[in-house]
């Protein structure tokens, strides 16, 4: 390119040169037209500068927008999803382990609020699967809890519970209470007191087999709870002669 300006600023010169000759007569127009004409094609070739910018956008333009995954909650087996927080909470709806739920806040240390078709609820994380992207999800906090009275515990009649020992180590327990409250809002069944079970309200039957061996225990309660908290029945202990 260079090259290029210097051929024709070179032959411009020439050309005023030629111009500037002493002549008996003025200057032929026609002269000074062709140089005039001659340095504006030469402008004109001259290819212009890079914008200083113009690496800067194509710099910008390769650079890719991350992506951002909407985080989704599951569950390994039937959970209660709740108004707040705790099992006092109202229960909101069941999330089911085939359903994907859309999470939409995180409550410390260990709750997930998320979204379904009966409304946000919360999600205690000891039983969620959470996965995508969290750096957006907001942290909440709880509702206040709420009040009311707790439904009255459920206790066992006579022979309220039985059970059969196999020699094979196994035992087939059936437990019998009789449903004391009337603003229960479902049954826990509690053995070795970690939960093994959960019915619905007015629930008076439950049924399990276990391995207990000769000599071994297993304790029961039943719980009854509501949004305002729980009661516990009498202990039945069961021990494989």
């Amino acid at each position: 390119m260079k090259k290029k300006l210097l051929y024709y600023f070179l032959l411009i010169g020439i050309l005023l040169s030629a111009c500037t000759l002493p002549r008996k007569n003025p200057p032929d127009t026609q002269i000074a037209t062709a140089a005039a004409l001659t340095v504006q094609a030469a402008l004109q070739t001259v290819a212009p500068l890079a914008s200083p910018t113009a690496g800067a956008a194509r710099s910008t333009a390769a650079i890719k927008t991350p992506t951002y995954t909407q985080p989704l909650a599951s569950v390994g087996d039937v959970i209660n999803c709740r108004s707040g927080p705790g099992a006092n909470y109202e229960r909101v709806t069941q999330i089911l382990p085939s359903e994907s739920v859309k999470i939409v806040g995180f409550f410390a240390p260990n709750y997930w609020v998320v979204s379904t078709e009966d409304g946000e609820c919360w999600l205690s994380g000891e039983f969620t699967t959470p996965i995508g992207s969290f750096a957006a999800i907001p942290t909440v906090t709880a509702p206040p809890p709420p009040i009311g009275d707790i439904p009255k515990a459920a206790t066992f009649p006579k022979n309220g519970w039985t059970f059969f020992c196999y020699g094979t180590g196994q035992a087939d327990i059936t437990l019998a209470w009789t449903d004391n409250a009337n603003n229960e809002a479902g049954y826990r069944i509690m053995r070795n007191e970690k939960k093994v079970g959960e019915l619905p309200a007015n629930a008076t039957y439950f049924a399990e087999t276990i391995d207990l061996r000769s000599g071994e225990s297993a304790s029961y309660q039943i719980q009854a709870y509501n949004a305002s908290g729980e009661s516990s029945s009498p202990i039945a202990k069961i021990t494989c002669p």
